[in-house]
């Protein structure tokens, strides 16, 4: 079996400058790295719902590079700043991407991630063609 490297173009210059894949799929599997809640010009979005929907849209657009879909995804690991001052907001944001048929799900807190102003990353794993109807 083969693996196969997944980086969007729009990720690309995050694959030159600090050596990692946005995902890595092997069969039917994909590993999506921690996603975070940047822009296209690599700023954090504003506040915790913010930063949550661009990091679930980037789940989104690398799992779709992948050949995969949101309801391939088996399991989310979620980062964040603050668990307790944020958990509410951060879990209607996940709603919106997984409304129904939820993935297995753990929330780790930490004490900081890549960039200072970053408050949550998510990074999940997929099985194509696994999504519930």
């Amino acid at each position: 079996m083969s693996r196969t490297l997944i980086n969007p173009g729009s990720t690309r210059a995050m694959y030159d400058a600090f050596h990692f894949s946005q995902a890595t799929r092997v069969g039917d599997m994909v590993w999506v790295s921690g996603q975070v809640g940047i822009d296209a010009q690599m700023r954090p979005g504003k506040g915790l719902t913010e930063q949550a929907r661009l990091a679930f849209a980037g789940l989104k657009t690398v799992l779709e590079a992948a050949g995969a879909t949101l309801g391939d995804v088996v399991e989310l690991v979620t980062f964040h700043i603050d668990l307790r001052g944020g958990s509410r907001e951060f879990g209607a944001v996940k709603d919106e991407f997984f409304p129904n048929n939820y993935p297995a799900w753990t929330a780790v807190g930490v004490t900081q991630l890549a960039m200072p102003d970053l408050l949550v990353e998510i990074r999940a794993v997929a099985v194509i063609g696994s999504a519930l109807s």
